[in-house]
């Protein structure tokens, strides 16, 4: 499988003052697709355990241009790394328009503990997960982008 594909949104709430999508809200955007992979794709196939908890331990964002909410979906390409026992990293690669005019506005990084809500502690991944996750491991995103 390698890369997840997630289309998201901007919505005109998200823009700045200067007409581009606020930091913030970027990071709203990179959940939404990390959502997208976790939460929907796992339930699909059959892997319902992230659900039930998972918490972003670290976050960082590297801007590259300036992301404007055009109307469009922008796509966000995403990748598991360093998988472990209890945490997993994912890098995002966020771009902007189609074809020749697609170009990598955004990457990012995120580490992702699975956490146990009931007992408010870390968690250990389970096999189902870590199977599912196995399946993003191989490429890392961005590699077509422009």
């Amino acid at each position: 499988m390698g890369v997840f594909v997630a289309e998201v949104r901007p919505r005109w709430s998200d823009m700045d003052a200067f007409g581009h999508v606020n930091h913030a809200s970027l990071v709203t955007i990179l959940e939404e697709a990390r959502v997208a992979l976790l939460f929907e794709e796992a339930v699909r196939r059959g892997v319902t355990e992230l659900g039930k908890g998972v918490v972003v331990a670290k976050l960082s964002i590297e801007y590259r241009a300036p992301l404007v909410v055009d109307g469009s979906a922008v796509r966000i390409e995403l990748a598991v790394r360093d998988l472990r026992a209890a945490s997993f990293a994912m890098d995002y690669t966020v771009v902007s328009g189609r074809g020749e005019r697609a170009r990598t506005v955004a990457t990012a990084h995120t580490l992702i503990a699975p956490y146990d809500l009931e007992q408010s502690s870390p968690r250990r991944l389970s096999d189902a997960e870590r199977d599912f996750l196995a399946g993003w491991l191989a490429e890392t995103p961005g590699r077509g982008s422009a």
